[in-house]
């Protein structure tokens, strides 16, 4: 699916474009991928477990602009991707109520409004699709990302224990959220 670019200012005048990424952009795309694992452990890999070549990003990128069932919405600043989120629909027919959203931003970029401007977008084409519940999880311990999805209405259902373990032996919880349009 492709998302029709909007422009909007965030907090400090910062100009930035929202859009679905080019294939060219998919070099940049698994940059962010990897600093965006670097800079937190609530992201489900290490930066070094990105092991993807740039052949196949694009054709991820690809997948997603022609997909029915996916929007992928990425945040630019300065012609540079700063953030992204997605939105994939079900279609089978016990599960099309629902649609499952993700999010990532850089670190140098939270806190002026990124998240929220691109969570309002995932919600207003759920609704366009007339979708029921929207579905997340996150890495318990990812406050910043919890009162982001709270803000917008997802509320905890469940936590799985134990669904990551780091490098330094500890375990993390998966939590799972869901948001009723």
């Amino acid at each position: 699916m492709i998302f029709e670019e909007k422009k909007i200012t965030f907090k400090n005048d910062v100009n930035a474009v929202l859009k679905t990424p080019e294939i060219e952009d998919a070099e940049m795309l698994l940059n962010n991928a990897i600093q965006t694992s670097a800079e937190t452990d609530f992201f489900s890999r290490y930066p070094e477990e990105w092991d993807l070549s740039i052949d196949r990003e694009k054709e991820w990128v690809k997948q997603m602009r022609d997909s029915s069932d996916s929007l992928v919405i990425t945040c630019y600043i300065n012609g540079m991707a700063v953030g992204s989120c997605d939105i994939r629909f079900n279609s089978e027919l016990k599960t099309a109520h629902r649609a499952l959203v993700g999010i990532a931003i850089l670190k140098d970029y939270w806190n002026i409004g990124i998240g929220s401007a691109m969570f309002s977008e995932l919600i207003n084409e759920a609704r366009k699709r007339s979708i029921e519940f929207m579905e997340l999880e996150f890495v318990e311990g990812n406050e910043r990302g919890k009162a982001l999805y709270e803000k917008f209405g997802f509320e905890v259902v469940s936590v799985k224990p134990k669904v990551c373990k780091l490098k330094d032996g500890t375990y993390q919880n998966l939590v799972y959220m869901q948001k009723y349009l």
